[in-house]
C-alpha cells in the first residue's frame, strides 16, 4: 500500500486542538477485531448517488482493513447499481468516542487473494462468508444486501470528518493524499 500524507484542518469552534487521525484509525482497527452479537453490532451507513443525483442511504456492515472500508452488496441492490455509475460515496460510523464521516471512492474487489482474506475477517466477526467465483456467498446476510452472490467493495478514503463525543473534544477534517 502506498504511504499516505494526511492534511489536517481544525474545525473546532471552541478552542480545542485538532484531533489526530490516529485516534479514529485506532478505533476503526479495534472495531474490526471485535466479535459482536447481532444486536450489539456497530452500525455504519453508506450514502451513494443515483441517477439524477438522488441520494441513497443504507446501513452496511463496513469492515476496516488496509486503511480502507470494505462492504458487501448484492449486484441488483440500489447501492451496487449506484456504485456502478458513480464510485464516489460516503460512509458514516459512530465510534466509541468519535463520530466519523468518510468520503471516498469505491471499487469492486475481484482478486481471489483479497476476497479470501476478507472472507476470513468477516467469519471472525460472525458472518460465515465464503468466496464463490469473484464474490461472496453465505447462508444469510443483511436483508438489505439482496440475494447472493454479494460483491465486495473497497472504499478508499479521500476526506474524513471527525467530531469527538468525549474528552478530549474537537472537530477535525483530514485529507488523504498519496505521498510522493
Amino acid at each position: 500500500m502506498a504511504r499516505q500524507r494526511i492534511e489536517t484542518k481544525n474545525l473546532d469552534i471552541y478552542g480545542d486542538k485538532p484531533l489526530p487521525w490516529s485516534r479514529a484509525r485506532r478505533q476503526l482497527i479495534g472495531e474490526t477485531k471485535r466479535r459482536y452479537k447481532a444486536e450489539e453490532q456497530r452500525r455504519s451507513w453508506l450514502a451513494t448517488a443515483g441517477p439524477g443525483g438522488r441520494v441513497h442511504l443504507t446501513g452496511v456492515g463496513a469492515l476496516w482493513a488496509d486503511d480502507k472500508f470494505y462492504l458487501t452488496s448484492g449486484p441488483r441492490t440500489r447501492k451496487s447499481r449506484n456504485l456502478a455509475r458513480n464510485k464516489r460515496c460516503v460512509i458514516a460510523v459512530n465510534l466509541d468516542d468519535l463520530d466519523l464521516v468518510v468520503e471516498g471512492t469505491a471499487r469492486r474487489v475481484t482478486d481471489d487473494k483479497t476476497l479470501r482474506r476478507l472472507a476470513r475477517r468477516y467469519r471472525a466477526q460472525g458472518w460465515p462468508a465464503r468466496v464463490e467465483g469473484s464474490a461472496f456467498t453465505a447462508p444469510f446476510s443483511a436483508p438489505s444486501a439482496g440475494r447472493p452472490p454479494w460483491y465486495l467493495y473497497a472504499v478508499t478514503p479521500r476526506v474524513a470528518f471527525g467530531v469527538a463525543t468525549q474528552k478530549p473534544y474537537g472537530a477535525t477534517r483530514w485529507r488523504f493524499n498519496e505521498a510522493r
